[in-house]
């Protein structure tokens, strides 16, 4: 168990999960924790647009998901799930990614934040409940071929070399880069070697104030919903995506009808509405 996290708190997790406390740290119950959290806890960037402050402590980032009963981007939200399964008995492995963007060309260092995590049972898992739209359950982390998931048709894979000619991981196979595909398109570059929480300090930091940052650029909430699809409120664009990939997008009006969709929708309750970083305007 984690300092972070005491045996009040990990309760209180799960509760917000509406999760029993697992018998044992196995791989049937990662993904059952894995699939709640993603249904229950919101990815969202509104404390940027809110002027709140980002800390990457365990503590502040588990008070943030179970007391303020908020959500958060990848930092915060992996890095709760983290220190929750690490007080569960799991073996947790703090992982970098850089995200490809357009061109295909991979973000800054430390862009992403994913969990490797190891079950008493044998398995070894990618687990990552802060990237939006993604994969509903763990990976495989040392399968090869395609993984299907309700998210899509996963693969992790070794990278080739980047921009610079390097591979990554001092060129051998078992620690490589590994790329994460979605459908045949590349999502991450993932590094295998262990980090921190407080790595990612600068990456937070970038992503919270860079106007080149895609978080600075409008409030958005999203969560999976219970059969398998996902709504979205990215500024006043309420958007309700079907399992099928349907989408119904409304465009909402005042100011209470948006703090409606955050409480009724999303379980956040909000004073106002969040601002556009530096457009004085809500939503």
């Amino acid at each position: 168990m984690t300092e972070a996290v005491n045996t009040e708190w990990t309760d209180a997790y799960l509760r917000r999960l509406d999760v029993g406390r697992p018998a044992r740290p196995t791989a049937e119950a990662l993904c059952e924790l894995h699939v709640r959290h993603l249904r229950t806890v919101p990815f969202e960037n509104l404390s940027i647009h809110l002027g709140e402050e980002i800390v990457l402590d365990e503590k502040r980032l588990v008070d943030k998901v179970v007391r303020a009963r908020r959500g958060g981007f990848c930092y915060e939200l992996n890095g709760a799930f983290g220190a929750l399964l690490g007080a569960l008995g799991y073996d947790v492995t703090l992982l970098a990614a850089r995200v490809y963007g357009a061109g295909g060309r991979p973000g800054i260092p430390y862009d992403h934040l994913a969990l490797r995590v190891r079950t008493v049972d044998g398995g070894d898992r990618l687990a990552d409940v802060g990237f939006g739209s993604h994969f509903h359950l763990p990976l495989v982390f040392g399968e090869r071929g395609e993984q299907k998931d309700p998210g899509g048709v996963f693969r992790v894979a070794e990278a080739g070399a980047d921009a610079a000619g390097a591979r990554g991981g001092h060129d051998t196979v078992e620690a490589a880069d590994l790329d994460v595909t979605r459908d045949g398109r590349p999502v991450y570059r993932l590094e295998v070697r262990p980090r921190t929480l407080t790595d990612f300090t600068a990456g937070a930091w970038w992503h919270s104030t860079s106007p080149a940052s895609p978080f600075t650029r409008s409030p958005v909430c999203s969560r999976i919903t219970g059969d398998g699809g996902r709504i979205t409120l990215s500024g006043r664009r309420f958007t309700v995506t079907a399992p099928d990939g349907t989408r119904r997008e409304d465009e909402l009006g005042g100011d209470e009808e948006v703090l409606a969709v955050y409480r009724e929708r999303f379980g956040i309750t909000l004073e106002t509405v969040p601002a556009a970083r530096g457009t004085g305007h809500g939503g």
